[in-house]
């Protein structure tokens, strides 16, 4: 598995067909929330297996920090690394931008997820899309 900065069309619309099957048809966010005003000024990733689009994320900076956003993998694909392989290349995008921290909003039951990447919650439970969330942080 590789991940890969998205450079052209194709490997957007790679990005936005694994979000699309994870979130609006596995959890059922409505399109119009999950493809979203941030999408032309965000950093997006896919990853491939063999030349199949098998995850993705986005990274944006908000209030002087970066943002992880959209992070998902395809159900064949979790529990195999896939999720820390699009983490790592958030980060080194983050760390590129000299950013001192990236914060994230994760659904709750990925916290375990994250805490094990090193990131803190930061929030109180919301809720975002009908998913309950906690916003974490990790300092780089």
């Amino acid at each position: 598995m590789k991940v890969i900065t998205v450079q052209s069309v194709r490997e957007r619309e790679d990005a936005y067909t694994v979000r699309k099957k994870v979130f609006v048809e596995e959890q059922r966010v409505p399109l119009d929330l999950e493809i979203d005003e941030h999408e032309e000024a965000a950093v997006h990733f896919v990853l491939y297996d063999e030349g199949k689009p098998c995850g993705a994320g986005r990274f944006r900076t908000k209030d002087g920090l970066g943002k992880a956003e959209r992070i998902c993998i395809l159900p064949e694909y979790r529990g195999k690394g896939a999720g820390r392989l699009i983490m790592e290349a958030v980060e080194a995008q983050a760390r590129e931008q000299q950013l001192a921290a990236l914060k994230l909003d994760a659904q709750v039951h990925a916290i375990p997820f994250y805490e094990r990447l090193g990131y803190e919650i930061i929030s109180d439970e919301f809720m975002d899309a009908g998913i309950p969330h906690k916003s974490m942080k990790k300092m780089l």
